[in-house]
């Protein structure tokens, strides 16, 4: 098997993981600003994270995985200056800030739930890290690496620049292009450098969310909450660190000088971005009025949809394309990712049931051919897991072992013809794959006993020829997105694909 090897935005190529302090791997995720509802490029993100972090366990990694929730200082343009995205929907509402955090929370983690992902181990706050980030704050004055100007205090890129820093390294920006492109904004004049970030900020008298500190009272930079958080529960230097593309600059720029300048190593050893979604090929943004929210896809409720998307068909639909490609999302696309998602569900309650079954004197033979077809699938998909999580060429590999789980359940194939040590890694390999590593899982709650019984009477309609009745039995399974299958040796049920 090829080792594990992550595409590092820092280097600009894929390398070899090694972990600091294997089998340990700590890995920080940038969560979500909760102001609003979770959108679904911030979904895409979280899907990624949990499939890595899945997989690092799966592949026995023993992984500390924080993301943060940001529930201060993020303003509105993502600039230093203007309000908190928080504290202007507080503002809008006439609610306190932190039932806007709440209430914003609570459908983040409803939404991860829907969405099958795993509850990170740590989920830290910015406010409940307020003495950490000052005493970071502190740090850098001291080290000359920021400076005090009107109750803020700016993070000095010049000074970090002259002892070794090399901003603009993680998104490939040039420092002169940098400044060439910055504009003269209101409160830029009490910054040395345009380019300079806040890392403390003066609240101005209208802003809500504030704290005392040395400076005056205030409230921290959005940049440096997550320099803070991650070393506090990984350390000085840490594994992975993982968000959307839209924050590789300036966010985890920042972070970047920001831990290089308080401890004087790299705080970062693989940054892991995922790319963002287009819808119809165009951008998808709340302006062109092509952007929808989860509950919107399930609910099927938006002008851009034909019909409702389960939360496993939406999974699956981005789990189909490469974590750092673009995702285009369509109608069609999503209806074929539909299909898909279900046939594998069957291939999913089917492979629970399989049982081996030692040879007979009608088994024939084992088929060397279907032992190295199998053995081989799973081998590409460990391999395609290892090649930057590569779960598009991964899910075809799920395609070919459910061929053979197929063959079995039909009666095309007995299992002896496997082996049972064959037959044994076809079926733990695909539910393991397909649940442990890919988060896929069987949507709908149904009752096994009533669907059999029903089974048990529309088996004897068929034979007392009572067609009316037969019907009204599948029109009731086809209601509940389930499809009756008659089979030479047995009527059985499946998901409607």
């Amino acid at each position: 098997m090829q080792p594990l090897h992550l595409y590092n935005t820092l280097s600009r190529k894929k390398e070899l993981f090694e972990p600091l302090n294997p089998p340990y791997v700590g890995m920080y995720v940038c969560g979500p600003t909760v102001y609003n509802y979770v959108h679904l490029g911030n979904v895409r993100t979280f899907l990624t994270f949990d499939t890595l972090y899945r997989y690092l366990t799966f592949i026995g990694y023993k992984v500390r995985y924080v993301r943060n929730l940001t529930d201060v200082g993020h303003l509105v343009g993502d600039g230093d200056e203007g309000e908190d995205k928080i504290g202007r929907m507080a503002k809008l509402e006439k609610v306190e800030p932190m039932e806007i955090v709440q209430r914003f929370t609570n459908d983040f983690h409803n939404v991860m739930a829907q969405f099958n992902t795993i509850s990170p181990s740590i989920e830290p706050t910015a406010t409940g890290h307020m003495v950490e980030q000052i005493e970071a704050v502190q740090t850098l004055l001291a080290k000359g690496l920021a400076y005090e100007s009107n109750g803020s205090v700016y993070f000095d890129i010049d000074a970090y620049n002259q002892r070794g820093g090399n901003y603009g390294k993680l998104s490939g920006r040039i420092l002169d292009d940098l400044l060439n492109e910055t504009r003269e904004l209101d409160g830029q004049s009490e910054k040395r450098s345009p380019l300079d970030f806040a890392i403390w900020k003066n609240a101005s008298p209208e802003h809500i969310m504030r704290w005392n500190s040395p400076w005056g009272e205030g409230f921290p930079g959005w940049h440096l909450e997550c320099s803070c958080m991650s070393m506090k529960y990984l350390g000085k230097q840490f594994d992975i660190h993982g968000g959307g593309m839209d924050l590789k600059f300036p966010h985890h720029e920042c972070e970047i000088a920001q831990g290089d300048g308080l401890t004087g190593v790299e705080p970062v050893r693989y940054w892991m971005h995922s790319n963002m979604l287009t819808v119809n090929g165009q951008k998808m943004s709340k302006s062109l009025g092509n952007s929808f929210l989860p509950a919107e896809l399930f609910a099927g409720n938006h002008p851009l949809l034909d019909q409702p998307y389960s939360p496993m068909t939406v999974r699956f639909f981005m789990l189909q394309s490469h974590y750092r490609s673009t995702l285009d999302f369509s109608n069609d696309a999503l209806k074929a990712a539909q299909k898909g998602y279900r046939r594998l569900a069957n291939g999913l309650r089917i492979a629970k049931t399989l049982t081996y079954q030692p040879a007979t004197d009608e088994s024939g033979p084992i088929s060397e051919d279907k032992q190295q077809d199998i053995r081989q699938a799973v081998q590409q998909f460990y391999d395609a897991l290892n090649d930057d999580l590569n779960t598009a060429v991964g899910i075809a590999q799920l395609f070919t072992l459910l061929k053979y789980i197929n063959m079995l359940y039909l009666n095309q194939l007995q299992s002896a013809t496997l082996g049972e040590e064959v037959f044994n890694l076809l079926k733990s390999s695909f539910v393991s794959f397909m649940q442990d590593v890919l988060g896929l899982t069987e949507e709908g709650s149904y009752n096994q006993s009533i669907l059999e019984g029903l089974l048990t009477l529309y088996r004897e309609y068929k034979e007392q020829r009572q067609y009316d009745k037969v019907d009204q039995i599948r029109t009731y399974f086809k209601a509940q997105g389930l499809a009756i299958k008659d089979m030479k040796h047995q009527i059985d049920w499946a998901y409607e694909e």
